[in-house]
């Protein structure tokens, strides 16, 4: 675009063919964006659309790999927040970034410090600047409360409240601000909004509430697979438009062809009001109530926070104080630990190969063989023998393409460490596989022969239960597919009803359940 671009009058920044590349993956893809001037701008998009990828690159957080950005005819590049913040940027983050164990005011003034004669920190100036803050937010707080205290919701008003003691705030960035507030909460928080667009202070909104949006946006921005999709005016559309181009309306996998008549099938698991209670009040898994058939595939769809690997660390015993029934096999399970679980016949891949499915400092044979040792003693000493014959032989089973199993497991692609580690649970010889976001950062390719792998033991009856985000994935992987959407199950769909429209309009029905309590 050169040089002399100008933004247009009505815009403060444009994003100009923004592509964001991480290792193996590209979360944004030459992506336009225009952040008009007293306005709230959402951004909307599935999982890994690229929504906060962009609104990093905007704050400061991170820096594009290519594109450029310009406020009126300045190129701008922020090589940190603080040179964002310099320009009349602020962000409020999806996850919290207090400090839990300073008190409120100190949280709210932290990086921003008032002082006496440039030594001693003001304290009377900094609890008296949070207190006005927070009465403007409707939100009076104990100034001298740590904040580990305070629910989720108040702190969410801090984080708020941090960025509105500056007077030069010109952009606020809200990713998920409305995730944790209660219905009472959400309408002071749109009452500051407005306030803050009256001034010509500008908004970018990112929420999975599509009613929100609706009532809160001003203009829509459309992401899909880190591509710009589409924009307009909230006034010129309704939420089957944002649906149909966040989903990209027809376009599928070919769906699994399996004529079986469930109904006849045994139950292998059953799960009974399933709770586990959230810090702060409330439950991250609400009452659930799920079946699992033997040899079935059991899709669980949901957004960012909707409680999905919750149900799956609960049922592996990483969370023994959730609440509930659990049955298997028509037994009550008394879940207590992980090595309980897997001589139960649970197997987890977890949704971070990384840090949770692999030891990277072992060789690829011991990764593979690790859940599975105690099966391979011999006395107090290991059978290598034994081990060598079981992992090879798992190899070839599931084609990991290695040339040697001695080589660190570094030395493989995404794809194959991805396969080492559904290798490892399957080693343990499980009667139930807890698969959470298989396909994640792999290609096109890999993930077809993962999908592979969950068809060939789903026919040869090992029961299944796959978290993904993608919705086509799970849309051509599942015979049944449960919603999750804030802890709570919003909906169940069979066979041909498994359509990515209204899983998404499932994922959205938690959301608009009011808090009883507020």
């Amino acid at each position: 675009m050169g040089e002399n671009y100008k933004c247009r009058d009505d815009v403060f920044l444009h994003a100009e063919k923004i592509s964001k590349i991480y290792p193996g993956t590209k979360a944004l893809d030459e992506v336009f964006f225009d952040l008009l001037k007293g306005k709230v701008n959402v951004l909307i998009g599935e999982n890994g659309a690229g929504k906060s990828t962009l609104m990093k690159m905007i704050a400061g957080i991170e820096q594009p790999s290519e594109g450029t950005m310009y406020i009126e005819e300045h190129e701008v590049y922020f090589k940190n927040t603080t040179e964002a913040r310099k320009c009349g940027i602020g962000i409020i983050h999806q996850e919290l970034s207090l400090f839990p164990n300073l008190n409120v005011y100190q949280n709210i003034y932290m990086n921003k410090e008032k002082t006496k004669g440039g030594v001693a920190l003001d304290n009377k100036a900094h609890m008296e600047g949070a207190r006005k803050v927070l009465e403007r937010l409707e939100h009076p707080l104990n100034l001298e409360a740590k904040v580990e205290e305070l629910r989720v919701g108040q702190q969410q008003m801090i984080e708020i409240a941090r960025n509105l003691v500056e007077d030069d705030l010109k952009v606020l960035i809200m990713d998920e601000p409305t995730s944790s507030l209660s219905q009472q909460e959400v309408k002071v928080l749109f009452k500051i909004m407005r306030e803050l667009t009256a001034q010509g202070i500008s908004i970018v909104y990112i929420s999975h509430r599509l009613e929100e949006i609706m009532e809160i946006g001003d203009h829509v921005t459309i992401l899909r697979d880190g591509k710009y999709v589409a924009d307009a005016d909230v006034e010129d559309i309704d939420v089957p438009w944002i649906v149909n181009r966040m989903t990209g309306g027809s376009k599928a996998y070919p769906k699994r062809n399996r004529e079986v008549d469930w109904s006849k099938i045994e139950d292998v698991l059953v799960v009974k009001d399933l709770c586990l209670p959230k810090a702060g009040g409330g439950y991250l898994v609400d009452h659930l109530n799920f079946d699992l058939k033997k040899g079935e595939v059991l899709g669980i769809y949901g957004l960012m926070g909707a409680g999905r690997s919750e149900v799956f660390e609960c049922l592996m015993g990483l969370h023994p104080e959730h609440t509930g029934e659990v049955l298997m096999n028509g037994e009550k399970l008394n879940i207590k630990s992980i090595s309980q679980q897997i001589d139960n016949g649970f197997a987890l891949i977890p949704e971070d190969r990384q840090s949770q499915g692999l030891v990277q400092t072992l060789d690829i044979e011991k990764n593979c063989a690790l859940s599975a040792l105690k099966h391979y003693k011999k006395g107090p000493f290991l059978n290598n023998r034994l081990e060598e014959q079981k992992v090879e032989s798992q190899i070839k089973d599931i084609h990991i393409k290695v040339a040697d199993k001695k080589l660190p497991i570094l030395s493989l692609s995404g794809g194959n460490q991805q396969k080492v580690v559904i290798g490892k649970g399957i080693l343990t010889d499980p009667k139930i596989l807890l698969m959470d976001e298989p396909s994640r950062g792999i290609d096109i390719g890999a993930k077809t022969e993962v999908f592979d792998i969950i068809n060939k033991y789903a026919s040869q009856g090992l029961s299944i239960i796959v978290i993904s985000s993608e919705l086509q994935e799970i849309v051509s992987i599942a015979d049944r597919v449960i919603v999750l959407s804030n802890g709570l199950k919003t909906g169940e769909f069979y066979g041909d009803e498994i359509q990515q429209d209204t899983l998404v309009l499932a994922s959205y029905k938690g959301h608009h359940k009011e808090e009883k309590e507020s």
